[in-house]
């Protein structure tokens, strides 16, 4: 570490990843994939957003994960978003492979429901379910990829959407969100203020 002009302020060493020297919000997803055998694989990842304003989505992940190679293989995943009581549904899906590298055993306790245009599933419970068509892998971050696709089918717990005549403060007061906060912290988001949006501000 170094010494900054601000003495509050401390420079940190690059020689090493950043990331977990403090903390930083994130949405959990679960992305599901297919695996050779046909069972579904399934795991968190938090490095995840949409792609533009437009119906793309992608996330980080790495070559050594079957999600990687599953999408690189079928063209398709699946995008789930737990609620915050789901947090556990996100840990287990954290698990390891068997020894033999078949798929986690775990898996075989979640309640999945099928995805309608692809070769998927959802982890039931969920209030946000993404359909996607892979767009494109870009390798070369380190040791990481980022895979974009593009959502051909997108569905919403009607306790989740959005309506001209609600309050958004209280929608998400009844329907919370599950926040990832990086490294191994998650936090409910129930307690929102409306962002103080500029006049004349556009995308």
């Amino acid at each position: 570490m170094n010494e900054h002009a601000d003495p509050h302020i401390t420079s940190l060493d690059l020689r090493n990843p950043i990331w977990e020297r403090f903390f930083t919000v994130a949405p959990l997803v679960l992305v599901a994939t297919r695996e050779p055998d046909g069972q579904a694989d399934i795991a968190p990842k938090h490095l995840a957003i949409p792609m533009s304003w437009e119906n793309y989505f992608g996330f980080v992940c790495t070559p050594r994960h079957a999600t990687y190679t599953n999408i690189q293989r079928t063209g398709v995943f699946t995008v789930t978003y737990p609620r915050p009581e789901q947090i556990l549904y996100a840990s287990l899906a954290a698990s390891p492979r068997c020894g033999d590298g078949s798929a986690k055993p775990v898996l075989a306790a979640f309640e999945t429901t099928p995805a309608e245009r692809v070769d998927g599933v959802f982890v039931a419970g969920g209030y946000i379910f993404l359909e996607c068509e892979l767009f494109k892998i870009v390798d070369g971050f380190g040791d990481n990829s980022l895979i974009t696709g593009r959502i051909v089918a997108a569905h919403a717990h009607r306790d989740a959407l959005r309506v001209s005549d609600a309050d958004d403060a209280e929608l998400l007061r009844k329907s919370p969100l599950l926040a990832y906060l990086y490294p191994e912290r998650f936090a409910t988001i129930a307690d929102t203020n409306a962002f103080p949006m500029p006049a004349g501000m556009q995308r």
